[in-house]
């Protein structure tokens, strides 16, 4: 039975900054790390900015507890009124993971939303309750880092 989560933030930086930096996979990592850590398998690195294809990666919970294997499957739709990006993705837990951000100018930020239709059989559930929490926890990732003013994900680029 799919479910569909949607949560949004408010971020107080301009959307072609916020859009910039959602581009480069480094942040996925910055956003999730504590929670989860992506390894890339095929191709086995992620590329500098995201493009359209399927990307091959190992889910870690906690950073060392193997969770299984996932596709990103990164799509930019086009929308006339906001930018969208697409995880078109699936895996050995989550059959379907369809996840999409949604980037709009609000104010002198961006409104940021997730949004994340899930099917994962009779896990469904408790995988919805898991994308709540994982969610808003980089939301709060996000805001702390544009708060920052990004530094510590320029700091793991220039390595």
């Amino acid at each position: 039975m799919m479910r569909t989560l949607k949560i949004s933030t408010y971020l107080a930086a301009d959307l072609e900054t916020v859009k910039s930096y959602l581009m480069t996979p480094a942040l996925l990592n910055y956003v999730v790390a504590g929670l989860m850590k992506f390894h890339p398998i095929e191709p086995n690195f992620f590329p500098s900015k995201w493009v359209e294809g399927k990307f091959s990666v190992k889910m870690f919970a906690f950073h060392f507890l193997p969770i299984g294997k996932q596709i990103v499957g990164i799509e930019f739709p086009q929308k006339s009124d906001h930018w969208v990006l697409r995880d078109n993705g699936s895996g050995s837990i989550a059959k379907t993971w369809d996840h999409l951000i949604f980037l709009e100018s609000e104010g002198g930020g961006t409104r940021y939303t997730d949004e994340v239709s899930i099917d994962a059989g009779l896990f469904t559930l408790p995988i919805y309750i898991y994308a709540f929490i994982f969610y808003s926890y980089r939301q709060m990732r996000w805001r702390k880092l544009v708060n920052l003013n990004f530094r510590p994900l320029n700091d793991q680029l220039i390595e």
